[in-house]
């Protein structure tokens, strides 16, 4: 311990005796640079200097110091007191670069210096991506755009270089090149196609300047929601509540409300810890069922006290899941819901209290009180102690905050505050109480050698950003540190936003030298929009002694744009094919993004919206405070001998003036040594820190350190919650027909010219429902974005359909269509589907179809349809209220002046019947050597369904493009035990093989991948064991692994290319394993290793053995090797076995390719071609077991051997590179995005293979031209260039069947692939349900009873079936037991129960697909029957009886003749 005491010593020594050798006179000159900590490169960022009572002519310099060089920013000669700001100019960078500002004071005989890091950070830019809708339909148009701008929102000047769309399957199936933004919008499109694939796509777009942004959306194939559901909670549930309101409300998208049935389900979720395990407890759940009311909503009044709130073992929120049917069309849409449940009754915290408190100055603050909910608590009183025995009772406003001001004359030391409203009850273990949370904080003395303070003054609330702004700051300053006569002191301030010092100024005040001076100033904030979100101001000043008196706050801004848009429809309601009007303002000249969707799509699926604070936090700074860790000002650490703490929290330095020799500061000795480290708030400093600025100076800012001084801190949290409103009215208008009904009604560009103002005119479109429109603007001003509006189109009659996303041909499916009435009075309706050519239909049985509706009633109506051809089918259907004398109810059924008749015509997808197969031919066309050509038959199967074929062709220039896109990111250190580290270090060697025989490799990417090539190498050979074999862990293994010892042998062989690795090393690892050579030439596995997924399917001798000779042979490729040649036989005795293992095979198959035995690698591959899965055009190699949840490890690995075993050897017929293809299609589309696969073997077998396949195929410049040719006309032409090798183009094909040419010219390979898809009917013995019984019985009763369990499924093509009926069969001489049917009928998908003379009838509204269902019932033996014959269960599609699915059950009780005796 001795040593750093002695270290210490000498450096206090040190420096007094440097304090003692300087002049008194330059070191009463006192300066003061300050500039924000972090800057950005390129712009111009502004600076302060002060210099205060020259005692001679000094020359000052400013310098901003970086590793290439430095640049002056100031050079001056001051004679007087000096105060200046001004601009310099960032230098550009690339990247985070730490710089220095250096400020020197040269005297006649001395000079002062210090300087202090800042860092550069390159400009950031906010991109945003705005698709017109969240989600679409195959077939539909994807329209979005790009707007640039830059942190203050001013839109930059972009050239997008690539901008990709990407499907699910990671193909790149749309590009836009070199695209310039135009008036401030990029606006882009592509149509999808009808086969579109469902998941999620991406947009990426990449600027000139090496940004990159994305944005997602999806493909799904849905159907419009047409209402929400939303669950009402209290916010809160306490502990005090004995019962809660569940509100459960349906409301169509036009606003009114839904009328049907409600299940939902609320519950307590128990806390499960899996090191907990003793006493599970269970969910605690109720289930309601409901019914809505006028308002559409359904009500439960929930017992709170049957969820356990005094329990602490369940979580703390409720759950709802609810479940809404629409009355008359069965529709069924979801909603769910939480809230918290709390025992904290009130919390207390402070708000807005500093950390430390300036004695004569009132220590200000707030305390807060916030109920179960969060929401503040008004007119409650709070209590309020300090220092010691001191006690106020404060009462909270309607914020539920109580301001306070204490006096703090005469406070010394560390002030505690306790907040509290109300005391706890005792506690009692594992019993919740309700609870009264309160507030602690603790506040030091500020530190200031004279007592001289400053406060800024808190203001409430945010700042509006629509006028200027003042803050005011108290002032204390003692006398004596003023000159003898000084009449003014001047307070300088700085204004910080977004990083970066935007304003500043001095403030003059009159002051007396010898008494207190107190006193308040003010500071006036200029242009507040542009300061949000923070305005961060510190005021100070530096009195003549040479102390600084400062203070700094952050004052929050409204957020505003500047550029302010406003978007307005001319009424909130429209008749559907009304014209509308639509004002849109915004800063003159602006270009606008206008764009209106179906409030159902929103519904579907929500999205991130465009709104003013989604673009604020966008921003690439908010607020600064603090400095980053690299530009802290490291110091000595003043407690020595305590320990030096970790860096994170190491001393945060102001370095001291470096003075030279021959100058005396004698004059000012009182100035100390060591200073605080970063956790003290309470000095000036500090008060820099706090808000990002640095500041040097040679005056007091920096407390002494107390050595023993421990501080403590407490605080607490709130947020809330928002509802909103809506507002309605109606107009009229006479018979409409409506055919218009789009997703997207709005996307228009509009300019607003120099006036700020347009008027658009829009017709509304047919679609009853709610409008949900925005706008966004550019323009020279900056980013605008409006308040989001709407506009709702509704009429008070009208009929809906409801459809579902697509049906199949020649299948029954239920035309639902529902007349909504909202007039006041009732009126007779007649409702009729007309006739077509596409589809034949029927009325429902029993059916009206003209009736009575009455005000806000709805009637659903059915026609059992048909559909007769493929594609769209177009349905209309109308409803008219008829002239009538008939009574409704008992008043006269009117007839509305206009809008009598409303007609709505829709289109249905139609798809054919059958199942969908689909039929690939991949064609790899290289024409370097002269024009290749392809014939490719599209041959139909003797069986498949009329009008379902369709084809296409796409052609891909680059099939390794995408897998090898992210090389340099697979590029990796190695490190880890023995197995890692080589995992890590082989796929290096792969891609430099590749890069270097395609000519794309770089110095840059040699020097990194050599680094890391060495330091795995020298790692690897910590593991080696003195025997030359490797190991997990090296020697304290027992023996070395003979996979892992083979693994590096090839791998070290393989990097010789690349880096210096001994000979030896090689040498040895091959000679430990010739020694594991059995007699039969197999290699013996021996030691263990400790990841088995590791070494992939290497699990048994041959495999290992295999594995072994593979890697010997591509060491160096001799087969007539003494070891190598055992292997072979051992190798080949296991082939005259059976080749049941396909991992093995697929193994063997490369290891044979590279011991040039062409007849047993023909063998193999001929083998395994039979065993391939060609699913989705590509093909791979199924593993047995495999469990279909996500990637298989395996099936990447024995695939890559494969691929591997077809590129390693000479081109066989039928296997060529058009055959590999298809196999690196599959292995392209494994890859996760960074280029790997699943696991750690697979990706290493897999780089190699598909670095093999590339190097092949791969060809640098030059196009190629594809042409596709047909014998009727087609003539279709693809060019592939350097610019879109990655694009995968893809066009239609009309003639299926069909005789096709496809023929490249040109430089580089492509790969062409003809698609084909079409149906094939189900099997005759094919059927849409799946039905199955089971029975439990009690038989030693005097009644037998028996419990009949059905269990049915549909696994057709529908989405849903129509009604359906289980018939049930009852047993001989059994009855149905009437008290069980209560059951049956209490479950939502029944709709009636018949029961008939010995049969039961099940009416279910219909199944789901793939959705099992299972339905019970009681059975009792009336009469004992002999040889009781199993009775039939059968379920069929009411309208489509031919779907139909039969099963029998039977009792266990029945005794058979032999027993039983009459």
């Amino acid at each position: 311990m001795m040593a750093p005491v002695l270290q210490m010593l000498a450096v206090i020594i040190a420096s007094a005796l440097l304090q003692t050798a300087t002049s008194a006179h330059l070191n009463e000159t006192i300066f003061a640079v300050t500039v924000s900590s972090q800057v950005r490169g390129g712009k111009q960022e502004t600076l302060c200097v002060q210099i205060h009572g020259p005692t001679e002519p000094v020359s000052l310099t400013l310098a901003l110091e970086m590793d290439s060089g430095s640049t002056t920013i100031l050079e001056e000669a001051v004679k007087q007191d000096f105060y200046r700001c001004l601009s310099f100019q960032v230098p550009k960078v690339r990247s985070r670069t730490v710089a220095s500002i250096n400020v020197t004071i040269q005297g006649e005989s001395a000079v002062m210096s210090k300087k202090t890091k800042i860092l550069i950070e390159p400009p950031a830019f906010i991109h945003i991506i705005q698709t017109d809708k969240p989600i679409y339909k195959p077939g539909q148009t994807v329209q979005f755009r790009i707007v640039s701008m830059d942190a203050n929102f001013i839109p930059v000047g972009r050239v997008y270089k690539v901008v990709d769309l990407q499907d699910p399957n990671s193909n790149r199936i749309a590009q836009w090149l070199d695209k310039t933004i135009v008036s401030g919008i990029l606006d882009l499109s592509h149509p999808m196609i009808p086969e579109a694939p469902q998941g999620s796509y991406i947009i990426t777009a990449s600027t000139d300047k090496g940004e990159r942004i994305t944005h997602s959306f999806d493909i799904k194939e849905y159907v419009l929601p047409k209402y929400e559901v939303k669950i009402h909670l209290p916010s809160v549930i306490t502990i005090l509540d004995k019962e809660a309101t569940l509100r459960i409300c349906g409301k169509y998208t036009y606003g009114k409300p839904v009328i049907g049935s409600v299940k939902a389900v609320f519950c307590r979720h128990a806390l499960r810890f899996y090191w907990y395990s003793t006493s599970e407890e269970n969910d605690v759940c109720s289930v309601y069922e409901l019914t809505t009311d006028k308002s559409g909503c359904a009500t439960q009044i929930v017992n709170v006290t049957e969820f356990f709130p005094n329990k602490s073992m369940y979580d703390d929120s409720f759950h709802v899941n609810a479940e809404m049917e629409e009355y008359g069309t069965g529709v069924i849409l979801k909603g769910s819901g939480r809230t918290t449940f709390s025992s904290h009754i009130r919390t207390v915290s402070f708000e807005d209290v500093r950390a430390a408190y300036k004695p004569g100055i009132p220590f200000e603050g707030k305390v807060k009180v916030v109920g179960p909910d969060n929401k503040p608590v008004a007119n409650e009183a709070v209590h309020l102690s300090y220092v010691d025995t001191q006690r106020e009772t404060l009462t909270t406003d309607v914020k539920g905050m109580a301001s306070f001001s204490l006096n703090t004359t005469a406070w010394t030391d560390v002030v505690s505050l306790k907040a509290w409203s109300k005391e706890n009850e005792p506690y009692v273990p594992n019993v919740r109480k309700p609870e009264y949370r309160l507030a602690f904080h603790q506040a030091s003395a500020f530190y200031s050698k004279s007592s001289s303070f400053l406060k800024l003054m808190q203001i409430k609330g945010k700042l509006s950003c629509d006028s200027d702004a003042t803050v005011r700051a108290q002032y204390i300053i003692q006398g004596e540190e003023l000159k003898k006569g000084q009449e003014v002191l001047e307070f300088f301030y700085l204004v910080m936003s977004r990083g970066g010092i935007v304003q500043h100024g001095r403030v003059p005040v009159t002051v007396k030298a010898g008494t207190v001076n107190k006193g308040e100033l003010s500071v006036s904030l200029r242009q507040v929009t542009n300061l949000a979100p923070f305005a961060q101001v510190v005021v100070y000043t530096v009195m003549p002694s040479g102390e600084t008196v400062a203070d700094s706050q952050d004052f929050p801004i409204q957020l505003c744009l500047s550029n302010k848009v406003s978007l307005k429809f001319s009424s909130l309601q429209e008749l559907p094919a009304e014209k509308t009007t639509l004002n849109l303002q915004a800063h003159p000249g602006s270009m606008c993004s206008v764009r209106a969707i179906d409030q159902s799509v929103l519904l579907l699926q929500s999205e991130q919206e465009l709104t003013i604070d989604y673009v604020y936090s966008q921003l690439p700074l908010q607020k600064l405070s603090g400095y980053t860790y690299d530009v802290e000002d490291f110091e000595p650490y003043p407690c020595f001998p305590m320990p030096v703490p970790e860096p994170e929290i190491e001393p945060e330095p102001e370095p001291e003036p470096e003075i030279a020799a021959g100058v005396d500061p004698a004059a000012r000795v009182t100035r100390s040594i060591y200073f605080g480290p970063p956790s003290q708030q309470s000095d000036v400093y500090s008060i820099f820190k706090e808000i990002g600025v640095k500041i040097l100076t040679n005056s007091d800012v920096k407390k002494p350190y107390n050595c023993h001084e421990k501080t403590l801190g407490y605080d607490y949290e709130a947020s809330g919650d928002i509802l909103e409103d809506e507002v309605q009215k109606t107009k009229t208008k006479t018979k409409t027909i409506r055919t218009y009904f789009p997703e997207t009604w709005i996307w228009d560009l509009v300019s607003v010219g120099d006036s700020g103002s347009v008027n658009v005119e829009k017709t509304v479109p047919d679609t009853i429902t709610k409008w949900a429109a925005g706008a966004f603007c550019v323009s020279s001003a900056g980013f605008g974005v409006s308040p989001n509006t709407g506009l709702t189109a509704f009429q008070p009659f009208f009929v809906s359909l409801t459809l579902p996303y697509s049906v199949i041909r020649g299948e029954v499916f239920t035309l639902k269509a529902t007349v909504f009435n909202y007039l006041s009075k009732c009126i007779m309706v007649k409702v009729t589907l007309a006739d077509s050519d596409q589809y034949t239909f029927r009325d429902c049985e029993g059916c009206q179809y003209s009736v009575c509706l009455c005000g806000d009633e709805s009637r659903t109506f059915s026609w059992i349809v048909t559909p007769t051809v493929l594609g769209h089918v177009t349905l209309k259907v109308s409803a008219e209220a008829m002239k009538t004398d008939v009574l409704c109810g008992n008043e006269v059924a009117t007839v509305p002046n206009v809008g009598r008749i409303d007609t709505v015509v829709r289109t249905l997808l139609v798809e054919a019947e059958g199942t969908p197969q689909m039929v690939s031919h991949n064609a790899l066309l290289c024409p370097a050597e002269g024009p290749v050509e392809r014939k490719i038959s599209l041959l139909m199967p003797e069986m498949f369904v009329a009008g379902s074929a369709r084809a296409s062709v796409s052609v891909l220039g680059d099939l390794m493009g995408r897998a090898m896109k992210n090389l340099d990111k697979l590029l990796a250190m190695p490190y880890g035990c023995g197995e890692q580290n080589m995992v890590l270090f082989a796929p290096n060697i792969f891609i430099l093989n590749y890069l270097k025989s395609t000519g794309q490799l770089t110095k840059e990417i040699q020097d990194r991948a050599t680094r890391f090539l060495e330091s795995g190498y020298q790692r690897e050979l910590t593991y080696k064991h003195d025997d030359g074999s490797y190991s997990a862990f090296g020697k304290s293994d027992d023996s070395g692994n003979t996979w892992l010892t083979s693994f590096v042998m090839k791998s070290f062989g393989g990097a010789r290319p690349y880096i210096f690795v001994h000979g030896k090393h090689i040498k040895d690892a091959r000679r430990w394993l010739s020694k594991h050579q059995r007699p039969d030439g197999c290699i013996r596995s021996v030691g263990k290793l400790f990841h088995n997924g590791m070494k992939g399917g290497v699990s048994d001798d041959v495999s290992l053995t295999a594995y072994i000779t593979a890697a010997l042979l591509e060491l160096d490729a001799n087969v007539t090797d003494p070891v190598v040649q055992n292997c072979l036989n051992c190798l080949k005795a296991a082939l005259a076995g059976q080749l049941d293992n396909l991992y093995t095979t697929a193994l063997l198959s490369y290891t044979f390719t590279l011991a040039g035995d062409e007849e047993t690698r023909s063998k193999l591959i001929t083998y395994l071609h039979q065993r391939s899965n060609t699913r989705g055009g590509t093909r791979h190699w199924d593993r047995a077991g495999a469990s279909g949840k996500g990637l298989d490890s395996l099936e990447v690995e024995m695939t890559s051997y494969v691929l591997l075993a077809l590129v390693s050897g000479p081109i066989m017929t039928d296997f060529g590179l058009d055959y590999s293809s298809s196999i690196v299609r599959w292995l392209a589309q494994q890859q996760n995005p960074y280029g790997g696969f699943s696991s750690t073997q697979d990706t290493v077998v897999a780089l190699q293979a598909l670095a093999k396949y590339g190097a092949a195929t791969y060809s640098a410049e030059g196009s190629t031209t594809v042409t596709v040719t047909s014998l009727g006309s087609l003539n279709k032409e693809f060019t592939v260039d350097q610019t879109n090798r990655l694009l995968y183009q893809e066009e239609k094909l009309s003639e299926v069947p069909g005789e096709y040419t496809v023929k490249a010219e040109g430089q580089s390979c492509v790969l062409a692939q003809i698609s084909m898809h079409y149906n094939v009917p189900p099997p005759p013995d094919f059927s849409a349900f799946n039905i199955s019984t089971n029975t439990m019985a009690k038989c030693n009763i005097s009644r037998p009873q028996l419990i009949l369990f059905v269990h049915v499924r549909y696994q057709g093509r529908r989405e849903e079936t129509n009604m359906v009926i289980i018939n049930i069969k009852l047993l001989s001489g059994y009855i149905l037991d009437k008290s069980s049917l209560k059951l049956l009928k209490s479950d939502r998908s029944v709709k009636r129960v018949d029961v008939e003379e010995g049969y039961i009838n099940i009416y279910l509204d219909g199944l789901r697909k793939d959705e099992t269902k299972i339905y019970s019932v009681t059975v009792e033996e009336d009469q004992p029957v002999r040889n009781l014959k199993p009775a039939v269960v059968k379920v069929y599609d009411y309208y489509q009886t031919s779907d139909e699915a039969v099963t029998e059950y039977t009792s266990p009780c029945a005794e058979s003749d032999t027993i039983n005796e009459l």
